[in-house]
């Protein structure tokens, strides 16, 4: 799945707006071969996720009561998300711009793809659907603290724009919200979206050797490129959810500055001298998506 921040222009509705970007889910149009994808998509995935998924993705999942049997309807799951973080899933057609996403997401509304992978696209695809969408992120929305940060980050999506930062902020996004762990009692959990929707990539983030994983820093995060159609080389690994919104939640604008200054940008697959090693990597990452 390649996926940066729903970032890149689609070619329709105003930037400025971003309510012009939402659709109707049209939840009567699905297909039962489509209906059918999510099936084998979610059977696939149920039981990799056991134990490898956070506590607070599993209570989201059964909150949402997200089964195998239909792709879920968003009207009903908006429902559920308003009572519990104030959040509701708002469709959309594919990518989207920045503005309007971080727009969506200061008003705790998640874009999420509307349409779903046809059955050769079942191992990889490039642009984010239904099943990425609503199984890997939208479990994690009934989650207070994650909430918060969500909405926090649209905000500072909209900040992040007048600093021409964006792509910074993009490297946070997709070190925490796409492909994030938290260290636990149980051992080290996936909260990351883009992880958490691919069996070959939830298995591989916490168990092979190849890549690294490090304490999260945030600005060693908005410092770091990353993998779009491999799996990641580098994990950043938080202490908690409440971590992650305290040292996130603040203005970035010193921050910036400091990016700015330092101009120094690391690869995916660098480890540097003062970063706090959970696991260094072998680097003999499999050129594989699945």
């Amino acid at each position: 799945m390649k996926d940066s921040i729903k970032g890149n222009p689609t070619g329709f509705g105003n930037p400025d707006d971003c309510m012009s970007y939402v659709i109707e889910q049209g939840y009567e149009d699905y297909t039962p071969a489509e209906h059918g994808v999510w099936k084998t998509l979610y059977e696939r995935q149920r039981d990799i996720v056991k134990g490898r998924g956070c506590k607070e993705y599993i209570k989201g999942m059964d909150a949402l009561g997200i089964d195998e049997h239909a792709i879920p309807n968003f009207e009903e799951a908006s429902k559920v998300l308003k009572a519990k973080t104030g959040w509701e899933v708002v469709a959309v057609e594919g990518l989207i711009p920045d503005l309007p996403f971080f727009k969506l997401l200061s008003e705790r509304k998640f874009p999420a793809g509307h349409f779903i992978r046809k059955p050769h696209q079942l191992d990889y695809i490039e642009e984010p659907d239904v099943f990425h969408d609503f199984f890997g992120h939208v479990p994690m929305l009934a989650d207070p603290v994650f909430a918060d940060y969500i909405q926090a980050y649209g905000a500072g999506g909209l900040r992040a724009i007048e600093f021409d930062c964006v792509p910074n902020l993009s490297r946070l996004y997709w070190y925490t919200v796409e492909f994030g762990l938290i260290k636990t009692d149980e051992g080290m959990r996936i909260y990351g979206a883009g992880i958490l929707s691919s069996p070959g990539e939830t298995v591989f983030a916490l168990e092979n050797d190849s890549p690294h994983r490090l304490e999260f820093d945030l600005k060693r995060v908005m410092q770091t490129e990353y993998c779009v159609d491999d799996y990641q080389q580098t994990y950043f690994a938080i202490e908690s959810f409440d971590q992650l919104f305290k040292e996130t939640y603040a203005d970035f604008s010193d921050v910036y500055n400091v990016l700015k200054t330092e101009n120094k940008t690391y690869a995916s697959d660098e480890v540097a001298q003062s970063d706090v090693i959970i696991h260094r990597g072998s680097q003999t990452c499999p050129k594989s998506k699945v």
